[in-house]
């Protein structure tokens, strides 16, 4: 569905252009050269943080400190043209993207544990004042319509406006973010599903398990878009 989707935004939008390379694209929204370059994630990872981990193991690092979350499912790397898609979204309102990335991510969550709610991450009144939107919940609207699983925003909301995460180092990242979000209190048992666009170091995806959690949540796993990998 969401292909079929994806396809017919391809001519509304783009005119059979490749939003990438701008090429012949037919009805898809990239050509297949460049569906071809996303980089996805393949190989053994780590369940909790979607990080490389040999035979698909906890990893070493989520071990030592097990994060509030109980899981993650990421598409693709962040890395080009996976951030070039991010950023066309998250910074240039080109909210016909949003239904590509959920297509994206619904290809992995085939086999994904089932969940009673997606919920996507909140941001701020005033970012979303400057902004006009959401991204995480742009995308989450198309995942939850192809998925059937409900879409549930209500349950967690940003308390605390904070730097954007991308501009601190990632060793400031978590600090940034504690207290800055709160639930309805209406999450007691649920299985949620936390879904953003990019995850670099887990912390705003972490603030927001362990605050869940707090308030009665039996489960929390992230979907997200992109995971950014460590370097080398």
């Amino acid at each position: 569905m969401l292909r079929r989707a994806a396809k017919t935004i391809g001519q509304w939008f783009f005119g059979g252009r490749c939003f990438l390379c701008h090429g012949n694209a037919s009805t898809d929204l990239l050509c297949a050269a460049c569906a071809a370059d996303l980089p996805r994630l393949d190989g053994e990872r780590c369940p909790r943080c979607a990080l490389a981990s040999p035979a698909g193991a906890v990893c070493g690092r989520c071990l030592a400190r097990p994060p509030h979350f109980d899981g993650t499912i990421a598409a693709l790397a962040y890395g080009f043209p996976a951030d070039v898609l991010v950023h066309a979204l998250k910074f240039r309102g080109e909210l016909a993207v949003a239904e590509l990335l959920a297509q994206l991510l619904g290809e992995r969550l085939a086999r994904a544990e089932r969940v009673d709610c997606v919920l996507p991450v909140p941001i701020s009144r005033d970012r979303l004042r400057q902004r006009g939107y959401n991204q995480a919940l742009e995308i989450a609207r198309h995942v939850a319509r192809a998925t059937g699983v409900a879409l549930a925003p209500e349950l967690c909301r940003r308390v605390r406006d904070t730097p954007a995460q991308s501009e601190l180092p990632w060793a400031e990242r978590a600090t940034n973010v504690r207290g800055a979000f709160q639930s309805s209190g209406a999450v007691a048992g649920a299985r949620i599903a936390l879904l953003d666009d990019v995850m670099t170091t887990g912390a705003t995806l972490d603030e927001i398990a362990a605050t869940l959690k707090r308030d009665g949540a039996a489960s929390v796993v992230n979907w997200v878009v992109a995971r950014t990998l460590p370097p080398g």
